[in-house]
């Protein structure tokens, strides 16, 4: 069914949750991720942080439901955009680290789906959005590190990868969801200019395309990074039900408190 509230999307994010503890699938490590950024949402909206609660629970849940959709038409053989079918067939993978997988999904869905969500509920009038859109980046942001700093736990030694800070080239080390947020945020200007169908979906392929070469410069690397990503996934965890479980029971817990 498709989600129309926050807390349909949370059930469906709990139930993706527990079916890849389950079958101890990696398609849950986002999911756990994405359950804690959309509580927060959530609470953010009850809480007022937002010029419209009702508009951005709308935006949420258009943004959230092209995760979704696209997850259960890659599940079932469907066509899914290439930024989020690079993501899904990743999590196959087993040589790449937690933060690969996450950095992956997070690249398809706020690279490309945040922006198209934003023209939509906006109707293209994004000057009326634009201090939402940033409230509920600041959001996004703030509980995205938080999970990042917390997977030390699942990969000790994944603090490795600040060796090569300086490194301007490679995509994995200067991954920046701030600079995904600027980049969304574009995006939907130039979307918001198409007029007809056609250039529509011009301008969402040419992002999706632009958006897929990103992922594969998230997988691949190449010299001393690729030896060092090796190292570090050599001592992270390698049980997947186990991982999401600690992603998840974490995201909970600091729901709980809060």
């Amino acid at each position: 069914m498709p989600a129309l509230t926050i807390d349909d999307v949370l059930q469906q994010l709990a139930t993706i949750i527990a079916d890849s503890i389950r079958t101890n699938n990696r398609l849950g490590y986002f999911a756990a991720l994405y359950y804690k950024v959309t509580a927060g949402v959530k609470a953010g909206i009850a809480k007022g942080q937002f010029e419209n609660g009702p508009r951005m629970e709308k935006l949420d849940v258009i943004f959230a439901s092209r995760y979704l959709d696209a997850l259960n038409a890659w599940k079932t053989g469907q066509p899914v955009t290439a930024s989020w079918k690079i993501a899904f067939d990743a999590t196959k993978n087993s040589s790449l680290l937690v933060l690969q997988q996450l950095f992956l999904g997070m690249s398809a869905h706020i690279n490309l789906d945040l922006g198209i969500a934003a023209v939509e509920v906006s109707n293209g009038q994004l000057d009326d959005i634009h201090n939402d859109f940033d409230n509920i980046n600041t959001i996004i942001s703030a509980l995205t590190y938080e999970v990042l700093n917390e997977i030390d736990r699942v990969s000790p030694l994944l603090s490795l990868l600040g060796l090569h800070a300086g490194n301007q080239a490679n995509i994995l080390i200067q991954f920046s969801i701030d600079n995904a947020r600027d980049g969304a945020w574009c995006f939907a200007e130039d979307l918001a200019t198409k007029k007809t169908k056609a250039d529509y979906d011009a301008c969402i392929a040419a992002r999706d395309e632009t958006i897929f070469k990103l992922g594969g410069s998230l997988i691949n690397n190449k010299g001393f990074i690729r030896f060092t990503i090796w190292l570090i996934h050599l001592f992270e965890w390698k049980n997947a039900a186990l991982i999401i479980k600690t992603m998840h029971e974490g995201a909970k817990a600091k729901i709980v408190v809060e």
